[in-house]
């Protein structure tokens, strides 16, 4: 039991450390040229991208009394067919809404694997020392990381296709504490980003490292959401690691 809980207890240190260390400056998303130059690399690197809310105090934005995702939703319902890649109208968007935070949207170059950042870490350490390549990682406040992955769109062998449960939408995060897949028809915040409570989405590995293919990455990720889950008992794991 000692050696679990120092085990854990040192895990957790390391991971604050890492934290205070990579956690973007809270003035980063205030910067207005280095927020436009971070939008434009992260549309060159074909991320398609669209306006956000943005915090109002420690309130959202938007006109929705009691908003479930403050500042960390689109502006516009036509919001998969607004993003987009071209520079002059990002370059427009950012200027003309200097607050604005921007999502990108999934599965339609790329595909974002959303896991609790403990487990994100100990993964990212993993795979980088087991020379597996790892594309864009951003840290999403102080409780999510982010793998920016290509899209598997439509695989030819349907046998392929991942299981349900592992597609997440927006409106359905919550039910996927673990790892979340988010693909057709869903989106994240793209960095910069400001959230309510000063935190802040940052990159970790910016969007000039190559989308590496999902599920290269997926045993990894799932394998430390496991552990995650077994350590702490309130969150539950998306998918069973083995079934």
């Amino acid at each position: 039991m000692s050696a679990e809980m120092g085990r854990r207890s040192g895990g957790q240190g390391r991971i604050s450390q890492w934290l205070r260390g990579r956690r973007p400056r809270p003035d980063a998303a205030d910067d207005s040229a280095n927020r436009e130059e971070l939008l434009l690399a992260a549309a060159g690197a074909g991320l398609p991208l669209a306006p956000a809310a943005h915090p109002s105090a420690y309130r959202c934005s938007c006109d929705r009394v009691g908003c479930p995702t403050p500042a960390r939703h689109p502006i516009s319902f036509a919001w998969q067919t607004q993003s987009t890649t071209d520079r002059a109208q990002i370059e427009r968007w950012a200027r003309h809404q200097p607050l604005a935070n921007f999502i990108t949207a999934t599965g339609m170059v790329h595909d974002v694997l959303d896991v609790p950042v403990e487990a994100g870490q100990e993964a990212l350490d993993r795979l980088l020392a087991a020379g597996i390549e790892v594309g864009p990682v951003a840290l999403s406040g102080d409780d999510r990381m982010l793998f920016f992955t290509a899209t598997r769109g439509t695989p030819e062998d349907e046998d392929e296709w991942w299981p349900c449960e592992l597609d997440c939408h927006p409106e359905t995060m919550d039910e996927h504490p673990g790892l979340r897949w988010h693909c057709r028809g869903s989106y994240v915040l793209v960095p910069p980003a400001r959230l309510p409570g000063e935190l802040t989405v940052g990159w970790v590995r910016g969007p000039e490292f190559a989308l590496p293919d999902p599920l290269s990455l997926l045993e990894v990720l799932t394998d430390e959401c496991a552990r995650y889950a077994g350590e702490e008992r309130e969150h539950v794991a998306a998918w069973p690691l083995r079934g």
